[in-house]
């Protein structure tokens, strides 16, 4: 059983208040740039990117549809990628033509959604765009260009709003940092 969320809280990194606000500016802008567009895709990639996804889609004016995507390339080690992705739930549609914004809840290293972009290429879409609610640019080990960001952040260890340890705590409406020391992550061997 885990402890209650505050056992593992240093501190609030974004507050709701603040969140809400930055998604619906970023709603704002993608309707505008989009505003023009047809057919028009959201891609979530979860399941970090569900509520950041549910909450952007009620600001994104412009008609669009939505898929879902899972990949992994964390083992053990919830804090470190281990660089190998696999994609453990694939879209349903069919994207070949289509304008693609892949919504992320957070971009550290830049390996998996790299492989991403990569997968999605090769099905041919119209064009493809990125936009994540995270980006820690100090981590950064695949250039990515990142089209729509919620927020740059330092290299701090997150969880809230999407964001988990050890699948709890998703449902917290604010991005904390972890205490150090209150989450033990298993060294990988």
């Amino acid at each position: 059983m885990p402890k209650p969320y505050d056992y593992y809280l240093e501190d609030t990194l974004i507050d709701q208040e603040t969140l809400q606000q930055r998604i619906a500016e970023l709603g704002t802008q993608i309707s505008a740039d989009y505003a023009n567009t047809e057919d028009l895709l959201l891609i979530c990639v979860l399941k970090g990117g569900m509520m950041f996804l549910s909450d952007l889609m009620r600001h994104i004016t412009v008609p669009h549809h939505i898929d879902f995507m899972a990949v992994s390339s964390y083992g053990t080690n919830a804090r470190q990628s281990t660089g190998a992705v696999r994609i453990e739930m694939d879209l349903h549609t069919d994207i070949a033509g289509r304008n693609l914004l892949i919504v992320e809840d957070i971009i550290d290293s830049g390996h998996t959604l790299n492989y991403i972009i990569r997968t999605l290429q090769a099905r041919q879409p119209a064009s493809m765009k990125i936009c994540t609610l995270l980006s820690k640019p100090e981590r950064r080990e695949v250039d990515i260009n990142v089209d729509y960001i919620g927020f740059e952040i330092a290299n701090k260890f997150v969880f809230g709003y999407g964001l988990d340890l050890d699948e709890y705590y998703r449902n917290l409406p604010f991005i904390g940092v972890v205490r150090p020391g209150a989450y033990a992550v298993p060294d990988e061997t």
